[in-house]
């Protein structure tokens, strides 16, 4: 935990002084104006909603990995992230003059409705058939996904959607990027509950055995998961892989007790993130590549090495 902080304070460093003006501390030393206001007005933000989303992605991924019981699940992999691209399209339909917060109320119902329906789904599988729980999970947000297109379709949103919801910090500012502040709170509640999603990594029959609310327990991870996903998505866009290479990476290493390895999870999901900025905006400086696409490609290589390890389990 020491290292990844120490690693996350050096990128959020370099993050912080990359940009199409590279950022000069010594001018930040000096108090200079427009240094300040550089810093202040879209630097720092960015830097918050990089750590805000990352921790949060990753900590949504392995609280979906136990309720589901299948390492290779996260939002990207369960249609929660189409789900909150479908609210999002909605939202801008019927309530083309609201503000993010209404946006992100809707994105989180259709996410917690998504989730809801796939555990009903799921749960109708047999036990022998857990290692096709991603390819439902897959089929089930390309359904999601082509809804969401064909409503943009429908209401002259299509052209636009990719460029809306293709994850990108570019464009946080101070002001735009607040409804990320709610993954503070979702992530501590499920540090609190971090036994009992231990526990409902077991099963069913074994958590309801050791005297488990599965139902309440399951209804909260799935909440928590909306809300993040949602938050995210309204705000940077969707990102790709982070729920699922940091909660297998740590696994491999720590085992699967939450309370335990939650943090390391959340660390992990912001220094994955860090590093997939970073990447990005050296690339093609003084331009950038959206970190949807780099994270992608950096998490597409990572979970590629996992399994050729024998992982995840």
């Amino acid at each position: 935990m020491r290292l990844m902080l120490i690693a996350i304070v050096l990128l959020g460093g370099l993050s912080l002084s990359l940009g199409s003006q590279t950022l000069q501390w010594a001018d930040v030393l000096a108090g200079r104006e427009d240094t300040w206001l550089t810093l202040q007005a879209s630097r720092l933000p960015r830097l918050l909603a990089l750590l805000l989303a990352g921790s949060g992605l990753a900590v949504c991924g392995v609280i979906l990995q136990h309720m589901v019981r299948n390492r290779f699940v996260e939002p990207g992999t369960t249609g929660g992230l189409e789900a909150a691209k479908l609210g999002m399209l909605v939202s801008l339909v019927l309530l083309p003059d609201a503000g993010l917060l209404p946006r992100m109320v809707l994105a989180m119902l259709c996410c917690l409705l998504a989730g809801l329906l796939l555990v009903m789904l799921l749960r109708r599988m047999p036990v022998h058939g857990q290692t096709l729980v991603p390819v439902v999970g897959l089929l089930y947000g390309a359904v999601l996904a082509a809804l969401a297109e064909f409503y943009a379709y429908r209401h002259h949103l299509l052209q636009d959607m990719q460029g809306w919801l293709l994850g990108d910090f570019s464009r946080v500012l101070a002001g735009q990027y607040e409804l990320l502040y709610l993954i503070v709170p979702a992530t501590v509640l499920a540090y609190v509950y971090a036994r009992r999603f231990t526990v409902m990594g077991m099963g069913e029959q074994m958590a309801s055995a050791l005297g488990l609310g599965y139902a309440a327990t399951l209804g909260l991870g799935l909440l928590l998961v909306a809300m993040v996903v949602a938050a995210t998505v309204i705000t940077v866009g969707a990102i790709p892989f982070v729920g699922l290479v940091v909660p297998n990476l740590v696994a491999m290493r720590y085992g699967e007790n939450l309370e335990r390895t939650l943090p390391l999870v959340a660390g992990g999901g912001a220094l994955l993130l860090l590093l997939c900025d970073v990447v990005g905006r050296v690339l093609m400086h003084p331009f950038e590549v959206p970190i949807a696409l780099t994270a992608g490609g950096l998490g597409g290589l990572v979970f590629v090495y996992l399994i050729l390890r024998g992982g995840p389990r």
